[in-house]
């Protein structure tokens, strides 16, 4: 009972607080948050911090594979397989800007 009572004034409080700074404080973050995102820095190091983890998770992908894959059913090994060829037939697009 103490935990409950402890969270909803936690939530009043926390909405009580966020109305007080209102729609403008609101848009201030919204715009911030925009600015720092068309950031040509920002935009690069998380483009590269994509890549960087598609490069680590194939990587993984590999090792576990060269562990277990002889442990795993034909219909799963099967399965994988052809995931594999067909994301090898085009390139994902996934952390290139467009700009």
């Amino acid at each position: 009972m103490l935990y409950r009572l402890t969270f909803i004034s936690g939530l009043a409080v926390g909405y009580v607080l966020g109305a007080r700074a209102g729609r403008e404080r609101y848009e201030q973050l919204r715009k911030t948050a925009q600015r720092v995102a068309q950031n040509p820095a920002v935009r690069n190091a998380a483009e590269s911090a994509a890549q960087n983890g598609r490069s680590a998770a194939s990587k993984a992908a590999g090792t576990v594979s060269s562990k277990v894959g002889h442990r795993l059913p034909d219909s799963v090994a099967d399965r994988v397989r052809s995931l594999r060829d067909q994301r090898g037939a085009r390139e994902d697009d996934w952390g290139t800007s467009n700009t």
